[in-house]
């Protein structure tokens, strides 16, 4: 997985999925200031970024989730790409709002499933975990046997890290900020300073842009 870790770091620059501004940043819809941002919606344009994305993902579900009986993808980022997962598997699929309907059935899961099933959940972004937790706590609640969650990329934040150990979810990620960094130098894509600007934001990100 670490060549393929590499490998999708680098597709996320090429097709601009990811953009780094270390002395431009851009601001979040947290308010957050921040030197890279990532849309991993583009990798849906790309049918061999796509591709790629789709066959990992189904890899990390073999190796460590042969039993799955269900894929849930997170709404609305990783619905697409919880699809391609699901079909290339042969299994199920359903997907998981932010929060429930205010009409109709009033669902925050949507599809065909059964308490008891086996379910991993495809992510798009990990940032802090949580909007990704708020799914899995979600599935839980509606009684799956939630085995895990895998996602394109995660920022490497200690407080994702934190959220996802406190509950017990096991996550695993296709690429991750080190890796991006490292294909970012490696393709003169970025200067030593901005290594040393990245690294600060990733180490404190809420209180980075209150510096500037």
């Amino acid at each position: 997985m670490e060549n393929s870790a590499k490998k999708i770091a680098e597709y996320l620059l090429q097709i601009k999925a990811i953009k780094l501004q270390p002395s431009n940043p851009f601001t979040w819809a947290s308010g957050w200031k921040s030197p890279i941002y990532c849309d991993n919606r583009k990798t849906l344009s790309f049918p061999e970024v796509r591709a790629c994305i789709r066959d990992s993902f189904s890899e990390v579900v073999r190796e460590y989730y042969p039993d799955t009986g269900v894929i849930a993808g997170v709404a609305t980022g990783a619905i697409a790409h919880g699809v391609l997962v699901a079909e290339k598997l042969g299994l199920p699929f359903i997907y998981v709002r932010s929060e429930a309907k205010e009409h109709g059935l009033g669902n925050q899961i949507e599809g065909y499933f059964e308490p008891g099933q086996k379910v991993v959940v495809i992510e798009d972004l990990i940032s802090t975990g949580g909007s990704s937790l708020g799914a899995v706590k979600a599935l839980r609640d509606a009684g799956c046997d939630l085995l895990g969650m895998a996602a394109i990329f995660t920022y490497e934040f200690k407080k994702a890290a934190d959220g996802f150990s406190a509950a017990e979810c096991e996550l695993h990620t296709l690429s991750n900020y080190t890796e991006l960094i490292s294909a970012a130098v490696g393709s003169g894509y970025i200067n030593s300073q901005d290594i040393e600007t990245l690294n600060q934001w990733r180490m404190d990100p809420s209180s980075w842009g209150l510096n500037r």
